[in-house]
C-alpha cells in the first residue's frame, strides 16, 4: 500500500450494498471492510440496499459536488437486481463519477462487467489496499499499473494487475462499527436465527487454501487464506455483545477452521460469553482436530458446521480438484464423529457434474442420492443441502474445459444476467448446463422436496412440532421406497408453511 496517499476529505465516496436479501439482512462486513481502508483518508458513506426503500434515490440524494467515487460491492445472484441497472443509471446522469466494483461476481465476470461501459474498474480480490491506493492515483493523476488487485481497460485492451499477497488481517484498520450504527442501526443487522435472537455476521479471514474447481475463491485468492488472530475476533465480538446485545455468530468465512490453534484460542477466549455460533470448514480438516478441540468448541458454543461434502464418490471428488484427503468413507464417518459431540454437521452436495454420458451423469445422481441416505441412517441430525452443478470460471481446470467443451457458455452482456433463469443458476438451482436433463434435474429436485419433507431442516425455527410430524409422516412411504415422482403433496404444504431452505435463505 501506498503510505503517502494524500488525505482528500473532500472528495467524498459512496459505498453500495446491493440488496442481498427481502426479509434478513446482516452487517454489510465487504462495505464495511472499504469503508474502513478509507478511514481518515477519504469521507465516505454507506447506502445499504437492504435498509433502503429506493436505494438509487437515497444514493443520488447523497451525490454533492465532492463526490468523484462510487463503489459497489456485486455478489452473483440477487445483488445484480440492483447493482446493473444502478450503475447504469449512475453513469448514464453522472458519467464523471468513477464507477467501481468488487465482490466474487466482479472479479469473475471482469470482461463482461467492464465491457458493459459504465463499470470503470474492478477491484479484484480484497480491496484494503487496492481501493484507497486506486482513489489516490486518480486524485494525483498518478499511473495505476502498479497497484496490485485491479482490473480495468485501456485502449480497448483489458489489463489485469499482479495479484497481491494476502495481506495480515490483523494490520488492518479496525472496522467502523459505530460510524455505521449512526447511518444504520446494528441493533436491526442482528436477526432471530437458528442460533439465537440476535446472531452477528463476521467475517474474520481471506480466501481458503484449497482449489476445488466449483468454488468461485479459487481464482479470487490462489488457494491462500490469512486469518485474523482469535483475540482481535474475540474483542469485535465481545464489543458488539456488550455494546448491542448480539447473543450468536455466523462466521461467513470460506474456511474458517483452517487453523485449529486460532479455533482453540477463540473457544476458550468466547466460552464464557455464552454466544452459539456457526461457520464453514472442511471434513478432512476438522477430522484431523483432537477429540478435547471438538470437546471445547461445543463447550464454547459451535452448534453447527457447514461443510462441503459435494459428493460421495472418490473418482469425482478428484475430478472436483476438491485437494487434501477427503473421501466418500471419511464423510461418513465423520458425521458419525459429529454426533458424538453433539455438533451438527451440515453437508452440501452439488449433483449433476458433467461426464462423457447421460448415462454416467445419471448414475452420480443416483449414487449420491444413496450415499446421501446412508448418511442420515447414521447421523440423522446431519442437514443436507443440495446443488445442482453450476460452473465456476476456473480457468484451465478439467472440469471447466469439460464444461466449455459441452457448449455452455456465460452471459456475453451484463444485462443478461437480470435474467430470472441465470440468478438460479447463480443459486444453483437451474444449471443451464447442455448435459443436464429435464429428468435428471426433476429427480435431483424431487429427491429433495421428499428428504426436506422427511427431515425437516432445524433451521427453519418457524416450523411448529405437529408441523414436522404431518410432513414425515406424509414423506415417509416415498423415502424409503425412493419414489420421488411428483410430490406435489409435499411441495403444497412447503409452499402454505414458506419451508426455508437454507442454500437460499441462510438460517
Amino acid at each position: 500500500m501506498d503510505n503517502n496517499l494524500s488525505h482528500n476529505s473532500k472528495n467524498e465516496v459512496i459505498i453500495f450494498n446491493p440488496r442481498s436479501a427481502n426479509n434478513k439482512y446482516r452487517i454489510p462486513m465487504s462495505v464495511l471492510q472499504v469503508a474502513a481502508c478509507l478511514e481518515g483518508i477519504y469521507t465516505w458513506t454507506i447506502i445499504d440496499g437492504n435498509r433502503e426503500k429506493d436505494p438509487l434515490i437515497k444514493i443520488i440524494n447523497q451525490l454533492t459536488p465532492h463526490t468523484k467515487y462510487i463503489g459497489f460491492t456485486v455478489m452473483p445472484g440477487p445483488q445484480l437486481k440492483q447493482a446493473i441497472p444502478f450503475a447504469k443509471k449512475i453513469k448514464e446522469q453522472f458519467p464523471e463519477i468513477k464507477m467501481i466494483w468488487g465482490g466474487y461476481f466482479a472479479s469473475n465476470q471482469f470482461k463482461t462487467v467492464l465491457e458493459s461501459g459504465y463499470v470503470d474498474y474492478v477491484i479484484n480480490g480484497p480491496g484494503d489496499y487496492a481501493f484507497p491506493s486506486l482513489l489516490n492515483a486518480l486524485d494525483n493523476n498518478l499511473p495505476i499499473d502498479g497497484i496490485e488487485n485491479l482490473i480495468f481497460v485501456r485502449n480497448k485492451e483489458i489489463i489485469k494487475t499482479q495479484k497481491a499477497e494476502l495481506v495480515n488481517y490483523d494490520d488492518l484498520k479496525p472496522l467502523p462499527y459505530d460510524k455505521l450504527n449512526a447511518i444504520y442501526d446494528i441493533p436491526s443487522y442482528l436477526g432471530k436465527t437458528y442460533l439465537g435472537k440476535k446472531t452477528l455476521a463476521y467475517h474474520s479471514s481471506f480466501g481458503c487454501p484449497f482449489t476445488c474447481s466449483f468454488c468461485a475463491v479459487v481464482p479470487i485468492y490462489n488457494a491462500k487464506w490469512k486469518g485474523k488472530a482469535a483475540q482481535g475476533i474475540y474483542k469485535d465480538v465481545k464489543y458488539i455483545k456488550d455494546k448491542w446485545g448480539a447473543d450468536s455468530i455466523e462466521f461467513h468465512d470460506n474456511n474458517f477452521f483452517v487453523s485449529e490453534k486460532r479455533v482453540i484460542e477463540f473457544s476458550k477466549l468466547v466460552k464464557d460469553e455464552q454466544m452459539i455460533w456457526w461457520g464453514e470448514g472442511r471434513i478432512d480438516t476438522i477430522n484431523k482436530y483432537k477429540d478435547e478441540t471438538l470437546a471445547l468448541m461445543r463447550e464454547a458454543g459451535c452448534k453447527m458446521i457447514f461443510f462441503g461434502a459435494e459428493t460421495g464418490n472418490d473418482a469425482i471428488l478428484k475430478k472436483m480438484d476438491k485437494g487434501g484427503t477427503q473421501t466418500g468413507k471419511q464423510i461418513l464417518e465423520f458425521a458419525a464423529r459429529m454426533k458424538k459431540f453433539d455438533i451438527i454437521p451440515e453437508y452440501s452436495f452439488v449433483l449433476g457434474t458433467p461426464a462423457d454420458t447421460e448415462q454416467e451423469v445419471m448414475d452420480q445422481i443416483n449414487f449420491d442420492i444413496d450415499f446421501i441416505k446412508q448418511i442420515k441412517a447414521i447421523n440423522p441430525d446431519t442437514e443436507i443441502i443440495i446443488y445442482v452443478y453450476s460452473p465456476v470460471p476456473t480457468e484451465g481446470s478439467d472440469m471447466y474445459n469439460k464444461v466449455l467443451d459441452s457448449g455452455f457458455r456465460f452471459p456475453e452482456k451484463l444485462e443478461d444476467w437480470l435474467n430470472n433463469s441465470w440468478e438460479n443458476f447463480d443459486l444453483r438451482k437451474n444449471p443451464l448446463t447442455p448435459w443436464l436433463t429435464h429428468e435428471m434435474i426433476d429427480k435431483i429436485k424431487n429427491f429433495e422436496t421428499v428428504l426436506n419433507g422427511y427431515y425437516p431442516t432445524v433451521s427453519d425455527i418457524r416450523m411448529k412440532p405437529y408441523q414436522r410430524k404431518l410432513i414425515k409422516m406424509l414423506s415417509g412411504l416415498r423415502y424409503k421406497t425412493n419414489f420421488f415422482h411428483y410430490p406435489y403433496e409435499i411441495k403444497v404444504l412447503q409452499k402454505i408453511w414458506n419451508y426455508r431452505q437454507p442454500e437460499i435463505q441462510g438460517f
